[in-house]
């Protein structure tokens, strides 16, 4: 890259001059990606570089890009420790946290078919007891119209029962007073069918 017309001592000052440039570009590029990350540079180490000679500023770049990356190794290696703890301890965790959960589930599955089968009784038992109500319901009714029916035969001979004692009533007053031709009378008529039936 250097021309030919240059004299060999030339060469050397030219190609150190090269490298020293090719230095500082690829040490602009990489001040370019930590900047690019985030990384400043104070004012004062761009004054203090840019009064230096070429080398020095190259020298002073590469130290300064040397801590940050020391500094970026450290958080990183931070991370990696607090990873690998977290790998360390978590399968332990995740391992416990799954046998609580299976544990779990065979308790929540036998519930559930307890409340089931509970479900199922209490269904029978709810049909059960509304048959039986139903045939209380029946029976009850069965009762009433019976006792209905009874207590209307009770009204009836009741009524002949009283008409009968107050018949005989009469009679056994008309027997004290020595009445003749009582069974001639509408009272004895009925007395003499008491008898009869």
């Amino acid at each position: 890259l250097l021309p030919r017309s240059i004299r060999p001592d030339q060469r050397s000052a030219a190609s150190s001059c090269a490298m020293a440039a090719r230095i500082v570009r690829s040490a602009v590029v990489l001040y370019g990606f930590g900047a690019a990350a985030g990384e400043t540079i104070s004012r004062a180490q761009v004054d203090t570089a840019s009064s230096a000679n070429p080398i020095r500023r190259v020298v002073s770049m590469l130290e300064m890009m040397q801590r940050k990356v020391t500094e970026e190794g450290k958080k990183e290696k931070d991370l990696f420790d607090k990873f690998m703890c977290y790998c360390n301890t978590g399968t332990g965790d995740l391992s416990a946290s799954i046998s609580a959960a299976e544990t779990k589930i065979t308790q929540d599955s036998s519930s559930l078919e307890e409340a089931t089968a509970q479900k199922a009784q209490l269904e029978q038992d709810l049909a059960a007891h509304k048959q039986d109500r139903a045939d209380a319901k029946e029976a009850l009714a069965k009762a009433k119209a019976m006792r209905e029916k009874e207590a209307a035969s009770y009204a009836k001979e009741s009524s002949e029962h009283k008409t009968n004692i107050a018949a005989l009533g009469k009679a056994i007053a008309a027997l004290d007073k020595g009445m003749t031709g009582f069974l001639q009378t509408s009272t004895g008529a009925r007395l003499r069918q008491m008898t009869i039936d």
